[in-house]
């Protein structure tokens, strides 16, 4: 009976050992691939300054969001006195998407179809919007294929006087092989939102990729490393 209970026992302590071994090689493997795939990530870089007007129609190009492909990242301030900021994005394949934020509390984000309805605001008045705005921070909220517009703004009782921070993260699937950074300035006293047309500032956006292609940031950070890391880039 006791060499009976001393065979199970060996068997049970073999068993466990197998399982520990095969559980550390599928980790390993796992950290490999993550690895792998964070050094296949390529960066972009672009600073521009946004439009004087406060309305959607001359929203800010933040680019284009694509399944396991592109990761968007916006950093800006919204001054003292500035209403909204508003940035425009496009997406190109249907999925559930995953927004990040950091920066100052009271600030207001608002996701916005190409009609101008809203899809998912982080006012916690807002119900069902609201309700879309926790799914999206979950990656569960899905969005349809085309154009989006974020809405920043304050939250109600903030002081219009108070310079609001914030980094904002759009994401879809489970991996991204391209991370496309815009550091938002505002504009220059005296600025027309009617100084460019629209193909120029794409020539423009186009420019400041390429150049900027070459002094990318470091890669395969999470989201909230991602976004902290990036107020340092913001003067």
């Amino acid at each position: 009976m006791s060499d009976g209970l001393s065979g199970v026992g060996q068997m049970v302590s073999d068993l466990n050992k197998s399982l520990n071994a095969a559980i550390a090689n599928v980790k390993a493997q796992q950290e490999a691939a993550t690895a792998s795939a964070s050094s296949d990530v390529k960066s972009y870089e672009k600073t521009v300054r946004k439009s004087s007007a406060d309305s959607r129609m001359f929203a800010t190009d933040i680019g284009v969001l694509s399944k396991n492909v592109s990761r968007l990242n916006v950093v800006s301030t919204l001054n003292a006195n500035d209403p909204v900021d508003f940035y425009k994005f496009r997406v190109t394949t249907k999925g559930e998407a995953t927004m990040g934020q950091v920066g100052d509390e009271g600030v207001q984000l608002q996701v916005m179809s190409k009609t101008g309805q809203v899809v998912a605001d982080s006012n916690k008045s807002a119900g069902k919007a609201y309700d879309s705005f926790r799914s999206l921070q979950r990656g569960e909220l899905t969005l349809d294929r085309g154009d989006y517009t974020l809405r920043v703004s304050r939250e109600k009782g903030e002081s219009a006087k108070d310079p609001k921070n914030y980094a904002v993260q759009f994401s879809m699937g489970n991996t991204y092989s391209q991370d496309y950074d815009t550091i938002a300035k505002a504009p220059k006293k005296g600025d027309s939102p009617f100084q460019m047309t629209e193909a120029q500032q794409q020539m423009l956006d186009g420019l400041n990729q390429a150049i900027s292609s070459m002094n990318s940031i470091p890669t395969g950070q999470t989201g909230t490393q991602k976004l902290m890391g990036s107020f340092s880039l913001f003067v």
